[in-house]
């Protein structure tokens, strides 16, 4: 009895199943019906325009993924040397950014001409946006500063540690003190002195009497030949 009502059930399905879909399974007990429907008509999307030629061929070995192993590593190869390229642009303007300007590297050196400084003068010139002191020292002046003991003094330098030649005195004049400019051929010691706070130096730069704790700098320079100086 059964069998025969699910045959029947079946034939009345037949009938109800929608056109182009075929019946899965069907199942009908006591009255139940279920109805599974395979969805063969559905058509699965073909991505061929976007796959590379060397995959469309089946019978082809795959090197595929040793080829874009290789692509990559260029990539990055070429990417690598591109930064580095960049870094160094970079650094390179921020290194010259820093670097003294074209004014400012003129000043680095001034050239004196020796003869325009008479003997028993100190001439100034302005260096590096400093004072320059030159001065041209007589006899008794060498005499003098090179009698004095180092023992006595605040900050010991003999004489000939000061200078190159005897008769050249090449001093900054700017007070160890305060940063103050001092006075030439004035002072207790017939050498430079500074108003501001009574530093008296003598005709060697060195410190002698007053608040400044050290001689007056000396700069380099040379004697390029009997009549030049060069400082810088």
């Amino acid at each position: 009895m059964i069998n025969a009502v699910s045959r029947a059930y079946l034939r009345a399905s037949s009938h109800a199943v929608p056109n182009g879909l075929k019946p899965a399974a069907l199942t009908a007990v006591q009255g139940v019906q279920q109805v599974r429907l395979a969805h063969t008509d559905l058509q699965a999307p073909d991505f061929s325009p976007y796959r590379r030629d060397s995959v469309k061929d089946v019978n082809r070995k795959n090197t595929t993924a040793e080829e874009r192993k290789a692509f990559s590593y260029m990539l990055v190869g070429a990417g690598a040397v591109g930064s580095a390229y960049a870094a160094k642009g970079l650094v390179t303007a921020f290194v010259s950014s820093m670097s003294a300007s074209a004014d400012v590297l003129a000043m680095a050196k001034i050239e004196i001409k020796l003869a325009d400084i008479p003997e028993g003068k100190s001439v100034t010139f302005k260096w590096r946006g400093k004072p320059l002191f030159i001065r041209h020292r007589t006899a008794s002046e060498i005499a003098t500063e090179r009698s004095v003991s180092t023992a006595t003094l605040r900050d010991p330098q003999s004489d000939d540690q000061r200078v190159q030649k005897p008769e050249w005195l090449v001093v900054i004049g700017v007070c160890t003190h305060l940063g103050c400019v001092p006075i030439a051929n004035s002072g207790d010691f017939g050498g430079y002195y500074c108003p501001c706070h009574g530093s008296h130096y003598d005709a060697s730069g060195r410190i002698r009497k007053g608040p400044a704790p050290l001689n007056l700098e000396v700069p380099a320079h040379v004697f390029p030949d009997e009549g030049t100086l060069v400082v810088g």
